[in-house]
């Protein structure tokens, strides 16, 4: 029995000493580069905190002029432009450039700002 024992420990030992050993390099991501916004979006009101209240309607025209659900899309790039004074450039994506309106999200976890 100890015979045995000492065999299956000496086996597993072998084994183990000769599996080929697995090395994980670890690198570094790239630091994120700024991004430029196109020449013809000027980056005013792209930055938390840069528009005026009076400023979002024409902000948020801009922004919901390509969907299909004009109404809530409005409605809501008003409340989250009211809030953070702020609208990202074009008509989709983009949110980077606004923190604020980027981060503030619904009671399920979705963005609430288009």
């Amino acid at each position: 029995m100890a015979r045995m024992l000492s065999i299956a420990v000496l086996f597993l030992f072998l084994t183990l000493l000769l599996l080929p050993e697995n090395h994980a390099t670890i690198t570094e991501a790239p630091s994120p580069q700024p991004q430029t916004t196109p020449a013809n979006q000027p980056s005013y009101g792209a930055r938390e905190g840069s528009l005026k209240p009076q400023e979002c309607g024409p902000r948020c025209t801009e922004r919901c002029s390509k969907t299909a659900y004009k109404k809530p899309c409005m409605f809501f790039c008003q409340k989250c432009c009211a809030k953070c004074l702020c609208v990202p450039p074009g008509t989709y994506g983009n949110k980077q450039l606004c923190p604020c309106y980027n981060n503030w999200k619904t009671k399920r976890g979705g963005p609430k700002c288009p």
